[in-house]
């Protein structure tokens, strides 16, 4: 088919833009080197981001974590590098675009994966689209953090709690996440297990209404006061003290939660003893009178 003008009209429009510094532009990468990105800006030269003006985090490798046919945005720093292109820096252009990415993940709870950059007195520092962020050492883990500096260069998934553009302040967690999955996998493990289960587990801790049993892998479920003894007490910790090994039964699955009993087992053992009870068997010869039991013997 033959091409006409009209064929071009976007791009040459494009190539006659006027671009002035300050713009904050869109392109799509067509080179990476060691020192820079070459951008493909849709107009009459390419645009070229430095590696110090493309972020601040210590953790970017420029061949790594930029690839050919990646969209960026850049703020244009200069309209002329010296040899035709147009100088742009992509942290410039995070200053104004970066923020409104945060607040969106902020809003949509959005999960991020970054990488320990440092480590300060309280907690640590990551980068999240090329802003300085802080992690509380309490919102790291689910448990106690006691030595901060072992997750430096460490992977963590985080969640953005706090997105403050005025005042440059970016918090973020680890531990809700870390909360959501464990509660997940223990619902799977608790969709396993099946009314009627026996086994063992410890006292984990006695409430009035009754003893919490660790059942191991992650798992721990309620006896209530009514189901640890066929005797009426007062309080589990008559009978039951934390660390004990106990024998329960599975009574229920409801909600994602454990109900157990130990009375349960305590009856089907007293029903076991009574079917094995053997009775002798009645004869027409039976009576109440000794000799007669004796009367066909013979000595």
């Amino acid at each position: 088919m033959e091409e006409t003008m009209k064929d071009y009209e976007s791009e040459l429009n494009a190539s006659l833009k006027q671009i002035h510094e300050g713009d904050v532009l869109t392109g799509t990468v067509i080179g990476v080197s060691d020192t820079e990105v070459t951008l493909d800006l849709k107009y009459y030269t390419e645009g070229v981001i430095r590696a110090e003006d493309f972020t601040d985090d210590p953790n970017f490798h420029i061949k790594e974590d930029v690839h050919i046919g990646d969209e960026i945005s850049a703020t244009v720093v200069r309209r002329d590098g010296g040899q035709g292109q147009i100088m742009l820096s992509r942290k410039e252009a995070n200053d104004v675009l970066a923020w409104d990415k945060l607040k969106e993940m902020l809003e949509n709870e959005t999960v991020v994966r970054t990488k320990v950059a440092g480590v300060v007195k309280s907690g640590v520092v990551v980068y999240v689209e090329g802003i300085r962020g802080f992690v509380p050492a309490s919102k790291l883990s689910l448990g106690y953090v006691e030595n901060l500096e072992e997750w430096l260069g460490k992977e963590i998934e985080v969640r953005v709690i706090t997105a403050d553009e005025e005042e440059k302040r970016l918090v973020l967690s680890a531990r809700e996440i870390l909360r959501e999955r464990e509660a997940q996998e223990k619902k799977a493990r608790i969709s396993n297990v099946q009314t009627g289960l026996v086994t063992e587990g410890t006292v984990e801790s006695i409430q009035p209404y009754g003893a919490f049993i660790n059942l191991g892998n992650g798992l721990s479920g309620l006896v209530h006061v009514s189901q640890i003894s066929e005797k009426r007490i007062k309080s589990p910790a008559a009978v039951l003290k934390v660390g004990d090994t106990v024998k329960v039964k599975v009574i229920a699955v409801k909600d994602g939660k454990l109900s157990l009993s130990m009375k349960a087992l305590q009856d089907v053992t007293a029903q076991e003893i009574e079917e094995e009870t053997v009775e002798l068997p009645q004869t027409e010869s039976v009576t109440t009178n000794l000799g007669s039991l004796f009367a066909k013997l013979k000595l």
